[in-house]
């Protein structure tokens, strides 16, 4: 059975790396929840996505530049603070993995330092699209668990990941395809798609043969599984997964996904679109995103 990540917690139904998040997440019964881990000006882990506040909070400045309390002081959407690190381990601990996106130079052994010091090292693991970060992780011990966020992987790729020890690769959906998919488990990979948010999409991840999905509707893939648990009066139905025979086929299907989403209106797309920024350097100096990766 595919397993189901919470992207930044439900980041298409609540305000994205919250602690209210994250619950909302955990109540649904998602398998994982993603997170994102910054530091301060003071060296504090603080959880969020961008390299500024200014998106998702009611404040302006570059994390690098504000103390941690200033930080906490904002309104992360809902009432909700930005939270630390350390909240989010308490609040996914004994309920379900989490991973933890590295983001930007120098947060590695904090952020080890702050799962070694909660005893987390097997329910936690650090993902990153700078394979560097990942094996800093990895010289620090062989006991951490490494993901590597490859959105559109190569063979050199596959080879560094393996090279350091990394459980899996997390593969951008609209890049993945079954030479992908094949090739990963060859070299003894997990695969966990991102972030494909309505069923059809996540239907074809699953039909590739992923073995997970990071989603920022987890409600919808877990409904149609057949496996939500929040809102229990909201009826759960399970759908018929479409079987898929060989290479040809599953990307068809994929392709035909993907194309369906992007020309109709689902009904699982919320009003707001999810900010897609892909990682540090996809924002410019203005906070603009800057990013070519979905051409």
């Amino acid at each position: 059975m595919v397993y189901v990540v919470g992207h930044r917690g439900a980041a298409g139904l609540v305000p994205e790396n919250t602690i209210k998040g994250f619950c909302y997440a955990i109540d649904l019964g998602v398998d994982y929840v993603e997170c994102d881990v910054h530091l301060s000006r003071d060296k504090q882990l603080v959880v969020m996505h961008d390299t500024t506040v200014n998106r998702t909070t009611n404040g302006h400045g570059a994390l690098r530049d504000l103390m941690a309390a200033r930080i906490r002081m904002l309104d992360a959407g809902e009432g909700e603070q930005v939270p630390t690190l350390d909240e989010v381990l308490e609040t996914v601990r004994g309920e379900v993995h989490l991973l933890i996106e590295l983001k930007g130079i120098g947060v590695e052994q904090a952020a080890v330092e702050a799962v070694k010091a909660q005893g987390m090292e097997e329910e936690v693991t650090f993902t990153s699209f700078a394979l560097d970060r990942l094996a800093t992780v990895r010289a620090m011990g062989d006991q951490y668990r490494l993901g590597a966020i490859l959105p559109n992987p190569s063979e050199f790729d596959f080879a560094r990941a393996v090279e350091m020890g990394a459980v899996g690769i997390q593969v951008h959906y609209a890049n993945l395809n079954f030479r992908i998919v094949h090739a990963a488990y060859e070299a003894g990979l997990e695969v966990l798609a991102w972030n494909p948010d309505t069923w059809r999409e996540q239907q074809a991840m699953i039909a590739l043969g992923v073995d997970g999905v990071s989603t920022n509707r987890p409600d919808v893939l877990l409904n149609h599984l057949g496996r939500r648990v929040l809102d229990r009066e909201v009826e759960a139905k399970a759908v018929e997964i479409t079987p898929v025979d060989s290479a040809e086929g599953a990307e068809t299907f994929l392709h035909d996904a993907v194309a369906h989403d992007a020309t109709e209106q689902d009904i699982t797309q919320q009003d707001t679109p999810v900010d897609y920024a892909i990682d540090d350097h996809d924002l410019n100096e203005n906070d603009e995103w800057v990013s070519d990766f979905w051409d």
